[in-house]
């Protein structure tokens, strides 16, 4: 076989290579080595380095090579042929690579639940270190590229990629809804976790950072909480909570229904009785007819169904559904205990409302009012009021008319409203 004079490699357009071994291994004394800047040369010859050089043009002789007299007896001077393996290194090939871990799961510190996410960035890299570069990664390939690098190292890099980001979100309790604003001290976290990996292998992160952490919506489980979290987004915008939320969709089926001839009055009326108490107002009009007036002495209450609440004050129920998240809790419960909502619990009927809420969205009753109780029933009554909106007494106990009910000044022997004997 021929003896080469002259080794040498350019490397060609295209994919980035980062290691390319000579074809040939017929050398000898006499030839010569061009190393171009930004690489380095490494000769292998039966399983040894042989030497390493660096950018300009080498002749492979005894003198810069010792190691070919105990290895192969080649004696000072002459033309003397040896087998050698010529590695070229591209120490300076930049790379810009992207990554992504794939679903991993987080106890969000927002929501107080697992939830599927995936991280995505960018990172660089180059060779530091040729001669582990070669003996961990490169040999026995003929050349090693970009692809092969990114293939080779992916199962290890995306693992300590997502033990870090799931390590740094649980210890500094970064939720979901805050993740975006830590991404430049979470890539430094990273960054420094994942230097001592790349450095095991010859090669320096030149940068890392993240550019993303999201819902991984690539599953069905995905997908749900990812429509759930804009569905919670919405309801904070609009105002509405979950509760109104279904009563709005129940009322428009119902009334969809009506129109296509579904359902009859009874499906009408319950879908007006849910459009009153999501306006929060008393729905009662709609149904009663005009001109309808309550009895003297005997005021009706209308709750959001439009039903007449009497005789005092609701029994309050052993549980209720959360305004906010929709899950059922007891009421002797102050706050929910998915969500951690404050129980805010409607006076007459015990249901939890918005904490903005003007009247309960199920009874129509007034929230965060001034108000007293009525001394006989006990329902709540708006403060001043004269008669109780529930039984219809008065809120004074003392000197008021029996028939009537008017107060009655100290003085006085007949009622002046009425002319009843005192």
């Amino acid at each position: 076989m021929a003896i080469i004079d002259m080794v040498r490699w350019t490397p060609q357009e295209g994919e980035a290579v980062y290691a390319f071994r000579f074809p040939e291994t017929n050398l000898s004394t006499y030839t010569q080595l061009v190393v171009y800047e930004s690489q380095q040369a490494l000769l292998f010859s039966k399983g040894q380095l042989l030497g390493k050089f660096g950018p300009g043009k080498h002749t492979l002789n005894t003198e810069n090579l010792p190691l070919l007299r105990s290895l192969f007896g080649i004696p000072f001077g002459g033309k003397n042929p040896f087998t050698a393996e010529i590695w070229f290194v591209n120490l300076l090939q930049p790379a810009n690579l992207e990554w992504q871990t794939g679903s991993m799961s987080v106890h969000d510190a927002d929501y107080n639940t697992f939830l599927p996410l995936e991280a995505k960035g960018r990172y660089g890299v180059r060779v530091a270190d040729a001669e582990r570069f070669l003996t961990k990664l490169v040999i026995p390939h003929a050349q090693y590229t970009q692809t092969d690098l990114t293939d080779q190292c992916y199962g290890e890099f995306v693992n300590k990629t997502k033990s870090a980001v799931v390590g740094y979100m649980t210890q500094n309790r970064v939720g979901y809804k805050q993740v975006s604003a830590h991404l430049d001290s979470l890539s430094t976290f990273l960054r420094s976790n994942l230097t001592e990996f790349w450095n095991g292998y010859g090669i320096e992160l030149s940068q890392f950072y993240i550019t993303e952490i999201d819902i991984d919506t690539t599953t069905e489980e995905g997908r749900r909480v990812k429509a759930a979290i804009a569905e919670q987004a919405e309801m904070s915008i609009t105002g509405h909570t979950w509760q109104q939320g279904r009563m709005f969709d129940t009322a428009q089926d119902a009334l969809s229904g009506m129109g296509n001839g579904q359902g009859g009055i009874l499906g009408g009326l319950m879908a007006i009785g849910m459009m009153g108490g999501l306006q929060g107002g008393n729905s009662a009009h709609l149904m009663t007819p005009n001109n309808s007036q309550p009895t003297f002495g005997q005021p009706q209450q209308q709750n959001g169904m439009g039903a007449p609440v009497g005789g005092g004050q609701m029994p309050r129920p052993a549980s209720v559904f959360c305004s906010n998240c929709g899950k059922q809790f007891s009421t002797t419960s102050q706050f929910c205990p998915n969500c951690g909502h404050k129980y805010n619990p409607c006076p007459n009927c015990g249901r939890d409302n918005d904490e903005k809420a003007k009247r309960c969205t199920g009874c129509g009753t007034r929230l965060n009012a001034d108000s007293e109780r009525c001394p006989h029933c006990g329902a709540p009554v708006s403060q001043g009021s004269t008669f109780c909106s529930s039984c219809g007494k008065p809120m004074l106990i003392g000197d008021v008319c029996e028939r009537c009910h008017a107060p009655l000044p100290p003085s006085v022997k007949f009622c002046p409203n009425c002319g009843h004997r005192r």
